[in-house]
């Protein structure tokens, strides 16, 4: 069974995953317009009138943009927790009853062949979730929009094949940039996001679980280049015993391009 994931948006101006089994596919966030989307679909080579199903980690604008747009379009369910519905509703516009599907944090669902556990993250939002999607024996998960990483999330994570990790930004980067200092520690706070060095350091505990691809998202377009955000997760990784390319698949997502499209087990 083939188990597919391609990102076609990620970074701080919008945000879409495209996951998907033989017979499921399911985006997670839709923060570009639809007709963007809807274009990366065709380039990835997957029939946006497929779609199963939009999964929304949490309500920021660079998360639910074209949401409503695509549900209305496509007659697809939007999947958020009571929290982000109420904090989105306004934002995506009017969606048919029976496409509000509201999930609880702390309890899984399927959507066809793909099982779906949300769990919570440390983030500025009104309840904000990553995701673990399992088909058949291969597992994904999705980590971004993260002020910090702890014990509970790394565990909930590390048995995955793939994941993918934010690493938002360089912090001298964002220390001597134009953001205003209220925005800086923001970003830089227990609420905020993960720099490029936390993501090298949540590599090296993921290593000890079955991770063997790392794929680094959410890239701030001010704070952060993709080959600083590569450089400093190998060279962190490589200090500790890892070898990048051997140990584990280091790999980018982009901000205005679908990145690499990974297909497990098959």
């Amino acid at each position: 069974m083939r188990f597919s994931i391609c990102s076609l948006f990620s970074g701080s101006s919008g945000n879409c995953t495209y996951v998907g089994s033989e017979d499921t596919h399911i985006l997670v966030d839709c923060g570009c317009t639809g007709k963007k989307v809807m274009q990366s679909l065709d380039q990835i080579g997957v029939d946006s009138k497929a779609i199963d199903a939009i999964l929304i980690t949490h309500e920021h604008t660079d998360h639910i943009q074209g949401a409503g747009v695509l549900s209305r379009k496509l007659n697809v369910p939007i999947y958020a927790n009571e929290d982000t519905w109420n904090a989105m509703r306004d934002k995506v516009g009017k969606i048919d009853e029976k496409n509000i599907r509201i999930f609880s944090n702390d309890m899984d669902f399927y959507i066809k062949d793909i099982n779906i556990e949300p769990y919570q993250i440390p983030h500025d939002a009104a309840n904000p979730v990553g995701f673990c999607l399992y088909c058949g024996n291969k597992k994904i998960s999705i980590t971004t929009d993260l002020g910090y990483t702890n014990n509970k999330i790394i565990n909930k994570i590390m048995d995955s094949d793939l994941v993918v990790l934010e690493s938002n930004h360089d912090i001298d980067m964002l220390k001597a940039g134009p953001y205003p200092f209220v925005l800086k520690r923001r970003i830089l706070g227990k609420k905020g996001h993960l720099s490029n060095t936390d993501a090298g350091k949540a590599i090296t505990e993921l290593i000890n679980g079955k991770v063997t691809h790392v794929l680094l998202g959410h890239l701030s377009r001010q704070n952060n280049l993709p080959e600083l955000a590569y450089q400093t997760v190998v060279e962190i990784l490589t200090s500790n015993g890892i070898k990048p390319g051997s140990d584990l698949v280091i790999d980018m997502t982009y901000r205005d391009q679908v990145g690499n499209f990974y297909h497990l087990g098959a």
